[in-house]
């Protein structure tokens, strides 16, 4: 009899022993999810706490309620209005139904932006009668996306017949490293004829290599060294790329790639069909 005893109580403390350990990496688990979708929680307490857990959710469920019962009480169409605008995105539309809230939102397209060419490089016949001014980023992997998978076909189709004309301007954003340094290149062999060949190897073969990568790349391009380095060491084309970046502002541009197709504005690495459907309503003008 003692001994059955005995067998029972040690069956217990294993089971006690099993349940424990299989319910902590399920509680680190789930910890560490919530710090990966930016929770705060820093509670170390047991997850089986379910009288603190059954509080919370019922504390939760009143005020929500309480909440309710006021927007139905006391919410007219206009307080409803503004208190759905609060919860909307900045310049969205919270309700069809609210007279101002509603005339806050644009019914038709943007405006043209007159977006400058400057003094920037252009690839394409001048006289094109559609151009596109872009503002990009030689170390931003979206631009380096466009330029790959996008602009070969509106090279082909518009620029090499005469249609368009491409205007590259620098937006190098200031998280990316090396972006201000690789703009600054580009300007530099353009000084030299080189704009385009220093660009297409920037956005093929990166810009991690740095300061020391971009004079690699103006020797491989046959570039006087002597000339592009004194160039790109004093940093004299940083005002131009200050320049190019105040403008970009000017026309709203917050991200890269940003484009002006003769004013209309496209945002990030669209696909060749947004480009062309936009190229062609302006050459039927």
């Amino acid at each position: 009899m003692e001994k059955e005893h005995k067998e029972h109580a040690g069956a217990h403390k294993e089971i006690k022993s099993e349940a424990k350990s299989t319910h902590a990496p399920a509680h680190k688990e789930a910890k560490e999810c919530c710090q990966m979708t930016g929770s705060t929680n820093s509670s170390d307490g047991h997850a089986g706490k379910s009288c603190d857990s059954f509080h919370t959710t019922i504390t939760v469920l009143v005020c929500l309620l309480v909440l309710v019962s006021f927007i139905n009480l006391y919410g007219t169409f206009s307080m409803r209005g503004k208190f759905l605008a609060l919860l909307a995105p900045s310049g969205a539309g919270a309700d069809d139904g609210t007279g101002s809230l509603g005339q806050d939102v644009p019914s038709g397209p943007e405006p043209k932006v007159e977006a400058s060419a400057d003094d920037d490089p252009v690839k394409g016949d001048k006289n094109a009668p559609v151009t596109i001014v872009e503002f990009s980023d030689f170390e931003c992997p979206f631009c380096g996306r466009w330029f790959q998978q996008t602009f070969p076909a509106i090279d082909e189709k518009y620029i090499k017949t005469g249609k368009v004309k491409l205007v590259y301007r620098d937006f190098p954003l200031n998280f990316h490293q090396q972006a201000q340094k690789a703009a600054e290149a580009s300007e530099c062999a353009d000084e030299q004829g080189k704009f385009w060949p220093m660009h297409d190897k920037l956005f093929n073969e990166g810009v991690q290599g740095g300061v020391e990568g971009f004079k690699k790349y103006a020797k491989d391009l046959g570039l006087d060294t002597g000339k592009f380095n004194k160039c790109l060491d004093s940093g004299e084309m940083a005002g131009e790329i200050r320049k190019d970046l105040a403008d970009g502002g000017r026309y709203g541009v917050s991200g890269t790639p940003g484009f002006f197709i003769n004013g209309v504005k496209v945002v990030g690495a669209q696909p060749f069909q947004v480009f062309e459907q936009v190229i062609e309503a302006e050459l039927k003008k």
